[in-house]
Parts: C-alpha cells; structure tokens; sequence
C-alpha cells in the first residue's frame, strides 16, 4: 500500500465529550467551547474520509474529559496494536475504554510490561524506526516496555527528549513524507532528525508543528499561513483544521486519531 508510516486504510476517531472543558492543560488559555469543537472535529472527521479511509468515530465518553485524544491511548502499526499507558492518571481509563474496539478490527490488543508510562503523543513511527520523546507523560520504563513488544516486529526504537516546556514529543514534530519531517527549531536543535530531510515551521507558529501526513494529504492546524504556505510552495496538498479549542487543552491533529492499516 506504499509508505507504511503515513499510508492507512483505517481511522479512529472520537466524538468530544462536553466534559472537555474540565480537560487537563499545560497553562490556561481559556475554557474550550463545545459546540465550536465539535464542528472542528466533523470536519477533521470528513477529511480523513476524503482520503478513502474507513474512519470509526466513537461516542463521547463524558467521565474522561481528554478522551478525544485517542492517539494517547493505543499505538497502531500494521503488525499489532498496543494499549498505552498515560502518564496522567485521569487518562488511565480511556486506553481500557478504547482495547475493545481496537480487539475487535486486529483480533487482539498487546500490553505493557512493568510499570511505566508513555502516550501516544510522544510517539513518531516513520518508514525506518520509532522515536519516542520522554517528557511528563512518558518515562523511560514505558519507552522500553514498548521496545520490547515491537522488536520483535522489526522496528528500532530510539530514545529522545522533548523539550522543557513541551507537553508531547509530537507537540513539536510531525512526519511529512518518507525522508522529511515537520519540526520547531527548538526540537531539532538537538539533532534528534539527523538522517531526515527537516522542514521548520514559521518562528511564531510552533503549534503547527502537531499536523499529521494521512495519504496524499497533510492536515494542518488553521491560522498558521507562513508554515502553510511553505508547506505548499514545497508541494504539499495541504487541508486545514480549525484548532482553536483543542489548543486550549493542548490538542492537535495528530491527537485526534488512530491511524492504521492492520494485516489482514
């Protein structure tokens, strides 16, 4: 099907829960409004369909006001799928809430190991390895408890630090292609994308580092026109999101969704 790591038949996404407005939050920029997120999430929901993908939206769960961010929960690769681990013990119920549906598309749903932590959001899979940031949410006890489950399906996992200050390894960086990746300057400084083809986002518009590659589209965050306008003068078929309340609970696109193709 071409480019594993941004190719994907399969989506899973989750309605809002109006409980988001009690959402955690790195600083407060304000209380996300409800009804303007769920607009923002159907249409996030129509561009992944426009693809061709099969995308399952879940029903909200109001008892977890960040279960929207389902790419905290699970880690989907076409070999398996693993039940996360957060780092927030608020969050801990929705990776049980979301292993029945994922059992029910793979057949069955790994777990972790030992006793440490780590979300989706600080995962990058690309075409040759897995990258896995440490930051609050995640220790090096869940990095290794990954390792472990996914080695033996070929990957190399490699150990990275987010920045001070950055809620998620991907809240700075996202996978564009094969050989490039969408990055702040304050991440890449470290050399952590040596090898790749890197592409920075405008100074004053970090948060669109957090975008996703979903077959021929990058889906981008609104409001950031230098990054987008880069991203299409190197051409990129660029389609953008409203993102205002997500932010607000220090969502993005990567966030809101599972993305996949399980082996038959």
């Amino acid at each position: 099907m071409g480019a594993k790591s941004y190719q994907f038949s399969h989506a899973v996404c989750r309605i809002p829960a109006s409980s988001i407005t009690d959402g955690l939050r790195f600083e407060d920029t304000g209380t996300p409004d409800h009804a303007v997120f769920l607009e923002h999430h159907k249409a996030y929901v129509e561009v992944l369909r426009s693809t061709g993908a099969k995308v399952t939206v879940l029903d909200a769960l109001e008892a977890y006001p960040d279960s929207v961010f389902v790419e905290d929960a699970a880690l989907c690769l076409q070999e398996g799928v693993i039940q996360m681990r957060p780092g927030a013990p608020s969050r801990l119920g929705e990776a049980a809430e979301i292993a029945g549906e994922l059992s029910a598309i793979y057949g069955t749903i790994h777990q972790l190991e030992g006793a440490g932590c780590i979300e989706g959001g600080d995962i990058l899979v690309t075409e040759t390895e897995i990258l896995a940031g440490l930051s609050s949410r995640t220790d090096s006890a869940g990095i290794a408890a990954l390792d472990k489950i996914v080695s033996a399906w070929g990957y190399r996992v490699r150990e990275l630090q987010t920045p001070d200050g950055v809620l998620h390894f991907k809240t700075d960086c996202s996978l564009l292609d094969e050989e490039t990746i969408l990055s702040t300057r304050r991440l890449s400084a470290s050399g952590c994308f040596k090898g790749y083809r890197v592409l920075h986002v405008a100074e004053g518009e970090e948060a669109a580092a957090n975008s996703i590659r979903f077959n021929d589209l990058v889906i981008l965050p609104d409001g950031f026109p230098k990054t987008t306008d880069m991203l299409v003068q190197a051409g990129y078929d660029v389609r953008l999101i409203g993102n205002t309340e997500a932010a607000k609970v220090d969502g993005g696109m990567s966030c809101l969704s599972l993305r996949f193709t399980p082996n038959p």
